[in-house]
């Protein structure tokens, strides 16, 4: 098997369209989940910490705003409460009542431009400096940045997977690739795997 991503051209693919290409997939990924959803699942609360779809898709694009815009100055579009003078702690987690669905979809939007953007001009190597995070860990280059959003997108997406599964039993990576198991109906499906594991879970009750 191929393990190197090839270009139409037949041409390895840069490290940055790697990149690029890896951080979009979980954009995508976390759009879905808020797909065919109505307004009350997209927003209620689903963990005792309060963790909710619109939320986790409003933090996602305060994540890329905020570390495209204070370490390499790209922050075109960036929502207000991203300065930080906004008094909720958690302003970056849920939608407000005059939030919509669309606005947050839209911002998320503006965010991947924003970062596409950059993506196209700066090299990988440019260097930069996260303000919150300590001096050990600082100067970042573009690279890493690029590195932290993809697994910062990608636990989200993660979590929104788990969340969507719990509100209607919807799950899976993408609706085209599931990257799920297609059972056969002799097999009794989800139900039946579930029941396996909990009796072999059992065992280790105390």
């Amino acid at each position: 098997m191929n393990a190197v991503s090839t270009t139409s051209s037949g041409a390895p693919e840069s490290a940055k369209a790697t990149l690029r290409r890896y951080l979009q997939q979980a954009r995508e990924a976390m759009l879905w989940k808020l797909d065919g959803v109505t307004e009350y699942d997209a927003r209620r609360p689903l963990t005792p910490t309060g963790t909710n779809l619109l939320g986790l898709v409003k933090h996602v694009a305060g994540v890329e705003f905020g570390y495209l815009s204070e370490v390499f100055g790209y922050g075109e579009g960036a929502p207000g409460w991203l300065d930080g003078s906004d008094p909720d702690p958690q302003v970056d987690m849920w939608a407000r009542p005059d939030e919509t669905r669309e606005d947050v979809v839209a911002l998320y939007r503006t965010a991947w431009a924003n970062t596409d953007a950059a993506i196209a001009e700066l090299t990988l190597d440019t260097v930069g400096r996260v303000p919150h995070w300590p001096d050990a860990r600082n100067p970042v280059t573009f690279q890493q940045i690029l590195v932290h959003l993809v697994a910062e997108t990608h636990r989200h997406a993660g979590h929104a997977d788990i969340l969507r599964e719990g509100i209607d039993g919807a799950a899976g990576y993408t609706p085209s690739a599931t990257n799920l198991p297609q059972w056969d109906d002799n097999d009794g499906g989800w139900p039946a795997y579930v029941a396996k594991l909990e009796q072999v879970a059992a065992r280790f009750r105390d």
